[in-house]
């Protein structure tokens, strides 16, 4: 079974300085230089294609260094809310399985053979 990219957005540059720099750094495996030009443009995508745990990872370590972070499902271009709350039921792009599966969804299983071997899939930021 595929499982979806997440996008790290930056929606904000923040405050800046050498804290913000670091971490764009640490997520992005750019120069300082390259980070600083990142952080200019923003809004703008610092990680893409990314598992739930990496993306979650990634916005929550630009998040404590002050940039303003949202992580986006590259499947149903939804955002996975702040607070760490899970996504509604709403209408989701995957060709690949069904809605209840997709990590950032708040629903908790379904009747599939998946849900009924593994149990649900939960969001854990």
């Amino acid at each position: 079974m595929e499982v979806p990219g997440f996008t790290v957005l930056v929606t904000d540059p923040g405050k800046g300085g050498r804290e913000a720099l670091r971490a764009v750094r640490a997520v992005t495996g750019l120069s300082l230089w390259r980070c600083k030009l990142l952080l200019d443009r923003a809004p703008v995508t610092v990680l893409e294609e990314a598992p739930l745990d990496r993306a979650s990872g990634a916005a929550r370590r630009l998040q404590d260094a002050g940039i303003p972070a949202a992580i986006r499902c590259t499947w149903c271009d939804r955002t996975v809310p702040r607070d760490g709350s899970l996504l509604d039921s709403g209408p989701c792009a995957s060709r690949f399985w069904p809605i209840a599966h997709c990590q950032a969804n708040c629903l908790a299983s379904c009747d599939c053979e998946f849900c009924s071997d593994y149990g649900p899939i939960v969001l854990i930021l």
